[in-house]
């Protein structure tokens, strides 16, 4: 029989980080990039304080904070910086604990767009970033992921208070990332990416009945990419947060037991890509397992309420989820039951 899919962390570390997602999300803008210090610089008869840190790897950046006599200012920022000290210091111990960090670039690129209020109440994070924050939610100690991909899903018009552009967005970071031209060349680009064959790359993705059609996004100056039954995997998003490099970002994730379902139905349709395959199943079984072990009820019932075209490819997998399932009774019960023919 196959081992457990995971291992549950002591409940003194999960606690340690809710109160960090709690703190987190009620911190307003985060400072991008290491904490930093700040320094004092003088020059043409006036002084003014400056946060001196690296924005990104290898890059020392300094952001003006205010003049030399403006205490409050000063005072705020040496808060701030206090403050994204802690979030490091308790980052760098739940990454020895098991906990599931993304890189620093990852970091870089959704601290800019949580900034920017871009990842508002109406665009998830999915994919294995999304999978990566619902481990750490949920307690659990998993095979680590690592992704090259910033997916993000808009399921209806952002509300933003007035539009911007995702590209420049991006690029604020002080990152290379560049637009990657469409196919055929006269198609709007759908992902902006780093260079190099592992350069992060950023996109944006949306419900729709073909896959990779592409749909304009006139809030964010962009166009996404759709997918099949996203609609029904972005409905009624849950507030989380995703520990990456040394900060902990809010962020919206769909329902875990959705998630768990869509990425089963999504390993079914990578042509091609077995290893891409084997990865959604594997991590939509942990997912299927924490739910199965808590809240067994909402897995049946996001079964249930998936539309058919969605959950019949699903059922072809059953033999095969049983076998890596056998050391969960709850996740095989709940298997069992729902994909029988």
């Amino acid at each position: 029989m196959p081992g457990r899919l995971f291992r549950t962390h002591e409940l003194a570390f999960r606690t340690q980080y809710a109160e960090l997602k709690e703190r987190v999300m009620a911190a307003g803008s985060l400072l991008p990039g290491t904490p930093g210090s700040l320094a004092l610089r003088s020059g043409t008869g006036h002084s003014y304080w400056y946060r001196v840190f690296y924005s990104v790897p290898g890059k020392v950046s300094e952001t003006l904070v205010c003049k030399q006599d403006d205490e409050p200012a000063l005072a705020a920022m040496r808060e701030q910086i206090e403050f994204h000290g802690w979030v490091a210091r308790q980052v760098s111990f739940l990454r020895k604990l098991g906990f599931q960090i993304a890189d620093k670039l990852t970091a870089r690129v959704l601290v800019e767009l949580h900034n920017r209020s871009v990842l508002n109440p109406d665009l998830a994070l999915v994919g294995t970033l999304a999978y990566m924050a619902w481990s750490n939610e949920l307690g659990a100690i998993a095979a680590s992921a690592r992704t090259l991909d910033v997916d993000l899903a808009r399921r209806q018009t952002l509300k933003l208070a007035s539009p911007l552009s995702l590209l420049e967005t991006v690029q604020a970071t002080n990152l290379p990332f560049s637009a990657v031209p469409g196919l055929p060349s006269t198609a709007p680009s759908t992902s902006i990416k780093l260079p190099g064959v592992q350069g992060l790359r950023v996109d944006i993705l949306a419900p729709g009945k073909t896959l990779g059609a592409v749909m304009r996004l006139p809030e964010l100056d962009w166009a996404a990419q759709s997918v099949p039954f996203y609609d029904y995997l972005l409905e009624e998003l849950h507030p989380g947060a995703l520990l990456a490099g040394g900060h902990c970002v809010p962020i919206r994730l769909p329902q875990a037991a959705r998630l768990a379902w869509h990425k089963l139905y999504a390993s079914t349709q990578r042509k091609g890509f077995p290893e891409k395959a084997s990865k959604d199943r594997q991590q939509a079984l942990v997912l299927g397992a924490l739910v199965a072990e808590s809240e067994p009820h909402l897995l049946t019932e996001a079964f249930k309420q998936a539309p058919s075209r969605m959950t019949n490819p699903i059922r072809t997998l059953a033999k095969s989820l049983m076998t890596h399932a056998g050391a969960h009774p709850e996740l095989m019960e709940i298997l069992g039951t729902c994909l029988a023919r």
